[in-house]
């Protein structure tokens, strides 16, 4: 399992790498759930000028993410949304945050990004950090 998620990684930045002008290098800080993989790949698919490293030390910005957090839809809640309201909206919700820094730590961005169907939409979510970076932070630096 964790073969594959660096072979992913490794992939992801290779692409990264290749794909874009380095403009800016962008380390990601690791998170305990493998999100920043989801980054990586978002960074490539919304053509974000970084190239993503693997080495801290490299990097013109830091990207950390914090924990995904899950608000668990309970059966009850669902049933009474039903009974009283509308099924709608019924559904697990996820949210996470970010913030870049700079080489002296500094923060100069930070961004927080809500989905339904809870951390299934990971990509989804990965995605809208890496829009949102490129449209309101990068694109206004050069």
């Amino acid at each position: 399992m964790r073969t594959a998620l660096l072979a992913i990684v490794f992939v992801a930045v290779t692409a990264t790498a290749f794909a874009q002008t380095p403009g800016y290098l962008l380390y990601i800080e690791p998170t305990d759930d493998g999100f920043e993989v989801y980054l990586t790949a978002a960074m490539t698919k919304k053509k974000v000028p970084v190239s993503v490293t693997t080495n801290p030390d490299l990097a013109t910005y830091l990207l950390k993410a914090a924990a995904i957090d899950v608000e668990k839809v309970t059966t009850g809640k669902k049933l009474v949304n039903c009974l009283f309201a509308y099924c709608a909206g019924s559904e697990d919700k996820a949210s996470t945050s970010v913030q870049l820094t700079d080489t002296t730590g500094a923060v100069v961005w930070s961004y927080s990004v809500n989905k339904g169907r809870g951390a299934k939409n990971r990509q989804s979510m990965a995605e809208s950090v890496a829009e949102h970076l490129k449209d309101d932070y990068l694109k206004k630096q050069r």
